[in-house]
């Protein structure tokens, strides 16, 4: 079982309007589904009815879903895109821009869109930020003409998981019946929600301050300690090439200076990697879409950021800019 809550609620209740559909066409249903076969025909009658329209469909839900769909389809599921999302969601915060460039691949078409990005075994942190994710969908695609439906088990995932779907999603479908959710919330809320406080690392976390013209510094730091942990070679690199981008970023946005430390994973399943600034994150989509290769906006380092890491904790305060990077062994 997932953990029984995800996201903190309040007492501020519905904010928008829980209809089905968003402005421009952009419909976001969550799909609870109670066993295989219910799952099996919510999400084949979905897929076969886009097949039916002509329309492009991605569906990105959990390996061992993959196989039974792809039988259930047929030879008529020829024309879909697969994914497995417990690879593309490992890191939630890298969902969003596999699902808007799927979109944008296919401009002046109606996308549609199957996910599921969260199954029994998620952590607390991976499941915080999924539930994220899923309300930045509301933002990310609103004006868009798409659909994409969200499928969540309930007999594995908590009455809390639940009931951030019900925040997240502006329809449900239960029972082969669609509603609109009178739990759904605006999402700068749920993202409110999120931003929780990080729990500070036990006994053993190293840490090194650098200001401008230390990134050469960082990076040997980060390098060392890195060489005497359990990540193999491959991972090293992906961990290094992270901090050094979160790192830059401080210096070029976060006030010229900040504040590395490194620790073990509790339980030793990896590493974390930790970057304090005094920066702002004003965009809640920042690194969640492939900046143009053209553009000089900035927004390229937190993108790939997310593409490295197995998790990407962020938190905006009036005190600073905090990025937890979590990397697994394997």
């Amino acid at each position: 079982m997932v953990p029984a809550r995800t996201c903190r609620a309040g007492d501020r209740g519905t904010t928008t309007d829980p209809a089905a559909g968003g402005p421009g066409g952009f419909v976001h249903p969550a799909l609870l589904y109670r066993g295989p076969e219910e799952y099996l025909t919510g999400v084949g009658d979905f897929v076969r009815a886009a097949l039916a329209a002509g329309e492009p469909v991605l569906v990105a839900v959990p390996g061992p879903r993959l196989g039974p769909l792809r039988e259930v389809l047929g030879s008529g599921g020829a024309g879909v895109e697969f994914t497995d999302m417990a690879r593309l969601g490992r890191n939630p915060g890298r969902i969003l821009a596999a699902l808007r460039e799927f979109a944008e691949r296919h401009e002046g078409r109606a996308a549609r869109i199957v996910g599921e990005p969260v199954w029994a075994g998620r952590t607390p942190a991976e499941v915080r930020e999924a539930v994220r994710h899923e309300a930045l969908v509301n933002t990310a695609f609103a004006g868009r003409d798409a659909t994409v439906l969200c499928a969540y088990e309930v007999a594995a995932l908590s009455p809390g998981v639940l009931a951030d779907a019900r925040r997240t999603h502006p329809a449900l479908i239960e029972g082969g019946r669609v509603r609109p959710s009178p739990g759904y919330t605006d999402p700068s809320v749920v993202g409110g929600d999120c931003d929780t406080p990080l729990p500070e690392p036990g006994p053993g976390a190293v840490g090194l301050d650098y200001a401008r013209g230390d990134l050469a510094r960082v990076r040997e730091f980060a390098g060392a300690w890195a060489g005497a942990s359990s990540l193999a070679a491959g991972r090293r690199g992906d961990l290094l090439l992270a901090v050094a981008e979160a790192a830059a970023n401080s210096l070029a946005h976060g006030g010229g200076r900040g504040t590395l430390r490194l620790w073990r994973a509790p339980g030793g399943g990896g590493v974390v990697a930790e970057i304090r600034d005094g920066g702002r994150l004003a965009d809640p989509l920042a690194g969640r879409r492939r900046p143009p290769l053209a553009s000089t906006d900035g927004g390229r380092g937190l993108w790939m950021i997310h593409q490295l890491c197995d998790l990407v904790e962020v938190r905006s305060t009036s005190s600073g800019l905090t990025v937890r990077l979590h990397m697994a062994d394997v």
